[in-house]
């Protein structure tokens, strides 16, 4: 696993965490992360055809901020680890729920 990927682990363990502060959690997404790993999981997320029930749950909380397409979207030092199509794909998911882009 390269460094950058290390990073990324922490940051997605970390949107697991900041949602769990605001009173989800979301056993499933960690059972993932656990089984998969950081970088496999968001792309599984990101390429389903699926909205997961955690992105459903997360929009209902109006805190789309801590889903997986808005960390890879909105920050650009996790771009290197994704295709120009799977950042799309979350730009175009979080458009869809008029999310605000941070850039």
């Amino acid at each position: 696993m390269s460094p950058l990927e290390q990073k990324f682990d922490i940051a997605i363990i970390g949107i697991y965490h900041k949602a769990r502060d605001i009173g989800y959690t979301a056993s499933y997404f960690l059972q993932m992360l656990d089984r998969e790993g950081g970088l496999a999981t968001a792309k599984k997320l990101i390429n389903s055809t699926d909205i997961s029930s955690g992105y459903s749950s997360l929009w209902e909380l109006e805190r789309l901020d801590l889903t997986v397409e808005a960390l890879v979207h909105d920050h650009p030092e996790w771009h290197p680890l994704f295709t120009a199509e799977e950042i799309e794909k979350c730009r175009e998911r979080l458009e869809e729920c008029d999310y605000e882009f941070e850039n």
